[in-house]
């Protein structure tokens, strides 16, 4: 895997840790998808049936809903996109490298909108947090995307395990 853990060392910047480190689950991310064959993208060898396009998919919407549709309370075309009766689901024409594309681009967005606002500061009382009396703060927002990110990393090593034996970080 090319994406190496990154050494914070004594930094307090929470802003900046936290945004170091979701850059560092988008690579391991798309890492764990690199050299997959479209066959072992669109196959499950798991019991709950997702396969690691979809939980691709799943990533770049996810981060969307939280911080454009959330924090920003932007308006969203289809903010559950990912999402088709309950499932996952990616159609045989949407390509990995569109979506490992719009995972990046998701990225430089969250910095964008992060970049402009305290992380004190409280997300929109409209969009993803319209039916909320208190939204969360940036902070929270970040943190959540975040654990997202490492717990879904971690089921894509299980998944690479599973097709190809390979294994890392």
């Amino acid at each position: 895997m090319s994406a190496e853990l990154p050494d914070v060392g004594p930094s307090t910047d929470v802003r900046e840790l936290l945004l170091t480190y979701l850059d560092f689950y988008r690579a391991a991310v798309t890492d764990k998808l690199s050299g997959l064959s479209d066959a072992d993208l669109r196959t499950s060898r798991l019991p709950s049936g997702w396969t690691p396009i979809e939980l691709l998919k799943h990533l770049v919407f996810m981060e969307r809903r939280w911080l454009v549709w959330g924090v920003r309370g932007d308006q969203v075309d289809e903010p559950w996109g990912d999402d088709r009766n309950g499932r996952w689901s990616v159609p045989p024409e949407e390509t990995v490298e569109e979506w490992l594309a719009a995972l990046h681009q998701g990225g430089r967005r969250t910095r964008e909108i992060v970049a402009g606002l305290p992380l004190t500061a409280i997300a929109a009382r409209t969009g993803r947090f319209a039916d909320r009396s208190t939204p969360p703060s940036v902070t929270a927002v970040l943190f959540h995307v975040l654990q997202e990110y490492a717990r879904h990393a971690g089921h894509l090593d299980i998944a690479r395990e599973l097709i190809d034996g390979s294994t890392g970080e």
